[in-house]
Formats: C-alpha cells, structure tokens, sequence
C-alpha cells in the first residue's frame, strides 16, 4: 500500500518539467539569497524575495514583500483599507492561494481580537501604521509592522518569519498597553486568512495531527495542532499549523461561507477553555505563532511528507534534531513506586550493555512530591552511588519530577499554602497520584518561583542529563477540572488562569535553559493536560514528550501495535524525535518487534531488564549502536512516511514507515502483525531519482538494488518465516 496522502494518488508521479525541486537548485538559491542584501532574486512568479520592497499603494499605502526560495507573503497597508495580505504564493510550485478579488472582510482580517468589549481587526480602519522594519540572520528573516490603535491605548506588533530551505510563512503578535488604565483581552485571533485553493467541492481537509479526514466547515481545538486543507484534484495544499499551547488552541476553517475562498483562523479558544488577558500599563503579552506551510501532494519534497517533518524538526524542535534522541531507560513499570537501590544497580549494569545513554529513575526516589529529598528507605545511600555506578558505565541519570503536585507536609506548601490552586467553591485542589491524593499547585502564581528553584536545584545536585515534569498542573488527564479560581494570584479570573499556568510551565524551563542549556525537559501528558497530546506549543517549552503510557505488560496488552498507532496519527507534523511514548518494556518478546517501534520515535524503554539475556543484551547493543551510526550520517528527521495499515493499526494488516533524509538515505520497518502476510509491496513514489540498495538489518543480508522507477511500481519485500517484521536500511548508490 502507498503512504496516506490525500489527493489524487495518480499525481505522485509527474512528467519531468513538475519534478521536484533539484539539490542544486535549492543550494543555488540558498547562496544567493544569502548574498543579495541589497540585490533582488526572483523566483517562480517573478517578484523579488527576501528584499523587504515598499511600493507606492494610494494614500499612505505601502506594501512588503517577504520570503524565501519556496514561499513568499506580499503585505500591504492602506489607511482605508488596514493590513491585509496580498499574495501568499508558492514559489516552489507556482501557485498563488489569494485571488486579486475583494473578499469580505471576514475573510481577511489578518488579525483580530477583543479589547475592552470593542472588536479590533488588522483590516480595516481601527490601526494607523507606525513602522515597519526587516531583520535578518544565517536562518531566518522577519518583517516586524508597528500598529497603533486610533481610539484605544494599544499598539500591535505583527512579526512574520521564513527560514531558509523551508516553505514556511510563521506569524505572531505582540500587544502592549500604552495607556494609564488595565486593559481586558480575548478572542484572540492570530492568524485570518482568506485563500483559494480552488472550488468547495474540489477541497478536503486533513485534521488533528494531518491525518484524519474531516468535513471542511470544521473548528480544531486541543488535539488539532496541524490541519491540512487541499485542493483534491491538483494536490495543491496549506498546512496550517496552530502554536497555541494545549488546550488553548482552537482553529476555524470555513469552507462553507464562499464557494471559491477557504477561511482560516488560527487562533486562542473561546468557549470550553477560553482565552483571556489582562494588560497593566506598560505590558506586553507575546502570542503564540502560527505557521502557514505550503505543499503540493505527491510533488516530490514539495509533499507534506517531506516539508512539514522537516519544518517540524529544524524550526520548531530547540535542540534535538541537531544531535539526535538519546536511547533513554525508564523505571516505572514494572517497579513503580517500588524501585530501589539494589534494583537500580542491576538495572544499571544491563542497560549499558544494551548501549542505553541515560537511566531514569521514575516515582519513588524522593521522599515527598514537592522536594528533592531522597527517600533513604528505597537509597541508603541517597543517589550518590548510582551517580558513581552510571558514571562507570558511561551513563547519566534521568530524574523524574512533579511539578504542580506536591505533599502537604512540603516546606513550600506549610509556608505558602496561599499558592494552591482553587476549585470554583474556593477550596484547595486536590489530584489523585501513585503516592495518594496531592495538592496542585497553582503555576499562575508566585509558586513558580518555586518550582524553577526545586528543578534547578535536582539537576545541580544530581548531575541530571534529563527531567521528566509530570502531572497535572492546568487540566488533570483523566477528569477533574481545569484552571484556578484563587484570588491573589497572577490572573484575574478562572479563564485568564488557563494560559498563565501553561506560562508558568514555561517560565519554569525558561530558568532551567538559562542554568542547564544541554539538560533535556520532558513535558509529559499530564502535565500538559490530555492524554496523548503533542503541539509546537509544548516543543517551544520542553524538548521531549512523554506522549502517553501504553500498556505492555502481558501478551495481550496494547504494545507496540498501539504505539505506532499513537506515532503514525500525529507523525505528519509533529517532530517524532520529541515524542517519548512509554511504555513498552524491552524484556517482552519478541524484543525485535519493540525496538523497530522505539526508533519509530524517540526511544524509550523500560520493563525488567534483569530478565533479558546475554545474548539479548548484546543484540540490543548492536542494534543500538547501528541505529546511532544511521542517525549520525543520514538525517532521517527530513520525512516520515507511514506504510500499510497506518491509518488504523489491525493484526490483521501489515503496517510500517520509512524515516528517510533528503538524500534517500534512512530506516524502513515493516510490522506483519498476524495477517499472516508472506511479504509486503512497499512502495516508495517519493524518493528522488536514483539507484538505492536495500538491506535487512535482521538478517544482515542484502535484498538488492532498485531505482525510483522500482520504488514507483512498489517492491515486494517478504517476511522471514520466524520474525514478525522486516527492518530495513535504505541507501543511496551514489553517496
């Protein structure tokens, strides 16, 4: 089966004049564009890029144009008219989504939101332009406007941003108070856009994650951190990509309101989890980004297989597409709360030499939620030795920590019991845990103060590699309700609550970079506030995700099957190198089976790997070491392309991906599941022209030689008779 585009799948393989975009090409632009401060470089549809370019407009009208050798955004402003967007074209593929027509307002807004009861639009004469000024450096460029209100005490910035090689428009605001009195917020639209992507019954729409298919009058919220909108037939496509952290989010496409003209908003909720904020004189409050891609389907690195990925990776990701995941154990399951010295010491010495780079200690070191004290019953000898014991191995340790729930025996809670978060009747918060029932501490407080000072002070004292921040702190994964009511705090009411507290998460890692920029901050789930959940929002916090916690603790638990499933849902737009999904235990069988799933993602492993053989440990390590070797020499973050069943994982149907660099070089698995399959066609329309080898890392055999014609046509690759899968190293002939 082919990977799962939408659009016609006839349009994968074009005639020669529509290939892609040549490595060449993309060098030759990249330099120019480098070199031409002053110069103009024109692409596709022959206007100049880069150059920040003002043009007479009518009376006070100017208009701007920004952009790369991919993409370009013209904006102009009007004292009639306000700030609208004039052209968003893809230079790659030569197509322009804004139509030289009037749209209704309401389709253009550019931007929008409400203060102090009053409607303020972008678009329009509620603004007066004060500047507008370019800023530029090796990655990026971005163009700032400075807009000031004309009857309220407030100025807008609007900042949009490219970077090089990506075909990326970014975008966000900054509104300060100029005036002498509080000002009220929301309805906080970021991003409105009007574009043409051809006719209502031409479009479809790709949701959540890019992946699940959706009428396309729609409204996203938590879980849809990317929505995909194409034309059907041409395969010409917008990504529209929502920054907005958790449950903030909410996106609107209205496919409905104009036969030709798909609206867009980008945008804070409004309703379930609504968006609120108050500006003192003098403050600023800096939203969110939204990022608009554009794509082509089945058009070689100009398909959202490719672009979005490698966006996701490069743009979005803060570090860990420069070097790679670290392989990280944990301890949670199978010990819990029950983890202890002499256990951690055996499970020290097998996971080095499985080649493991950082071992977790879960729940159950510290004495008490809330501090750092470690708990001498389970460590004598506090964690001293096992900093000695990981030294020896050439491992660092890995602490997990809560960070808004916490005892109430706790100094902070005796001393500052004011900070607790309040249900609507003003009580104290109360969370259920492993440990029993723990106060939940405000983050839209003083506490946060706290909470940074505790974190900083457990990667001091114990040398830590990595963090993993849990439980709940806005929105508790599994029920009880949302935000603060408590008075005194950071925020005025219930609703500004909400995005102060993800504030608070941020400003906490925020102080841990500024000690510690090399420790690696796990957000998990709960912290973030639903299960599974990934966004841009947490990867502009944290590094990694601990995205949910999949049983595998019997044979008939969910295991790898249903971590894929997790994985291939949000893969398309979020970097799956940030994406920690527990909890498959590398001492379940067939241990193949879960490796070819962990290097899917981030990898993580735990169970008891006292139970793993010699002969298991050692296969793990080679396993390991050469799956280090891939990721250093090819940058497999460039694509993920889902294979088979991916759609919805079935014993009853192979699955797979193939995580592929630009070059052609990466990792292909092939899952069998129990359909019993002989072999697989695997069928691979988008990689560039060339010879590849294929080899089965399993077998250590070669399974040929094969050209993208063969790739095109689909490639039967059979299973061996006693594994569950096939994995696979692709690798270009001319590297």
């Amino acid at each position: 089966m082919r990977y799962g585009a939408s659009g016609s799948e006839g349009a994968m393989v074009k005639k020669e004049k529509n290939k892609w975009l040549s490595r060449r090409r993309v060098l030759r632009d990249g330099a120019l564009l480098m070199a031409a401060s002053s110069a103009h470089v024109s692409g596709a549809l022959g206007t100049p890029l880069w150059k920040l370019r003002t043009v007479a407009g009518g009376v006070g009208g100017q208009r701007w144009t920004i952009g790369n050798e991919l993409v370009k955004r013209v904006v102009s402003f009007q004292a009639k008219s306000g700030l609208l967007t004039k052209q968003l074209a893809s230079v790659a593929t030569n197509k322009d989504l804004i139509t030289r027509g009037n749209l209704h307002r309401s389709m253009a807004q550019e931007f929008s939101f409400v203060c102090e009861g009053r409607e303020c639009a972008g678009a329009g004469q509620d603004f007066d332009l004060i500047d507008a000024k370019e800023s530029r450096d090796a990655r990026d460029r971005s163009l700032t406007m400075r807009l000031r209100h004309r009857t309220l005490p407030l100025e807008v910035t609007v900042v949009y941003s490219v970077y090089q090689g990506h075909p990326a428009l970014r975008k966000h605001l900054v509104l300060r108070n100029t005036g002498s009195s509080m000002l009220h917020l929301s309805h906080m639209n970021i991003e409105a856009i009007g574009v043409a992507l051809g006719a209502a019954d031409k479009m479809t729409l790709l949701t959540q994650y890019g992946s699940v298919p959706r009428e396309i009058f729609y409204t996203g919220r938590s879980e849809d951190a990317c929505l995909l909108l194409a034309n059907g037939k041409t395969g010409d496509g917008i990504a529209v990509m929502n920054e907005v952290p958790g449950y903030m989010k909410r996106m609107e496409i209205g496919g409905w309101d104009d036969p030709k003209h798909m609206r867009i908003g980008v945008m804070y909720d409004t309703d379930l989890m609504p968006f609120e904020r108050r500006l003192a004189p003098g403050e600023s409050f800096t939203t969110a980004n939204a990022s608009l891609i554009l794509y082509r389907n089945g058009d070689g690195f100009n398909d959202p297989h490719w672009c979005l990925p490698s966006y996701a990776a490069q743009v979005l990701e803060r570090r860990i597409d420069v070097t790679g995941p670290p392989w990280i154990y944990n301890t949670w399951e199978p010990f819990e709360r029950s983890i202890n010295h002499a256990t951690t010491i055996e499970l020290i010495e097998a996971a080095s030499a499985m080649g493991m780079d950082i071992f977790t200690i879960d729940d159950g070191w510290q004495q008490e939620y809330g501090e750092n004290t470690v708990n001498l019953t389970a460590f004598p000898g506090g964690l001293e030795p096992i900093l000695s014991a990981l030294a020896g191995q050439g491992m660092r340790l890995g602490l997990w920590v809560p960070l808004a729930a916490i005892g109430t025996s706790t100094v902070v809670y005796r001393e500052h019991p004011e900070w607790a978060a309040c249900d609507q009747y003003g009580r104290p918060k109360v969370t259920s845990t492993a440990a029993g029932p723990k106060a939940v501490m405000c983050m839209a407080s003083a506490y946060r103060e706290a909470a940074a000072a505790r974190v900083v002070d457990a990667i001091r004292r114990f040398h830590l590699a990595y963090v993993k921040l849990d439980l709940t702190s806005i929105f508790n994964a599994y029920g009880e309700a949302p935000g603060c009511w408590a008075k005194g705090h950071y925020h005025e009411s219930w609703a500004e609550s909400l995005n102060r507290i993800y504030e608070g998460i941020a400003y906490v890692t925020r102080r841990v970079y500024e000690e510690f920029p090399e420790v690696l901050s796990d957000l998990t789930f709960e912290l973030w506030g639903q299960k599974h959940i990934i966004d841009a929002g947490l990867l502009a916090t944290g590094d990694l995700d601990w995205m949910s916690n999949v049983d595998d603790r019997g044979p008939e638990a969910a295991g790898p099957i249903q971590a894929r499933q997790l994985l291939y849902q949000r893969a398309i737009s979020m970097p799956v190198e940030s994406m920690l999904i527990g909890n498959l235990h590398a001492d379940r069988q067939p241990i193949a089976e879960r490796f070819a799933t962990a290097i899917g993602s981030a990898p993580v492993l735990l169970g008891d790997l006292r139970r793993l053989s010699m002969a298991d440990r050692q296969w793990f390590r080679a396993q390991v070491a050469w799956f280090k070797q891939l990721r250093k020499t090819a940058k497999i973050s460039e694509s993920f392309l889902p294979l088979g069943s991916w759609r919805q994982t079935s014993p009853s149907a192979w699955d797979g991906y193939a995580r592929l660099s630009r070059g052609g070089h990466g990792v292909i698995a092939l899952f069998r599941n129990e359909s019993g399959a002989a072999e697989a066609t695997l069928e691979l329309p988008l990689l560039p022209s060339g010879r590849y080898k294929l080899r089965s890392i399993l077998s250590n055999s070669d399974l040929g030689e094969f050209t993208r014609a063969d790739w095109v046509r689909g490639i039967p690759v059979v299973f061996p008779e006693n594994e569950t899968l096939q994995l696979l190293e692709l690798r270009p002939l001319n590297e």
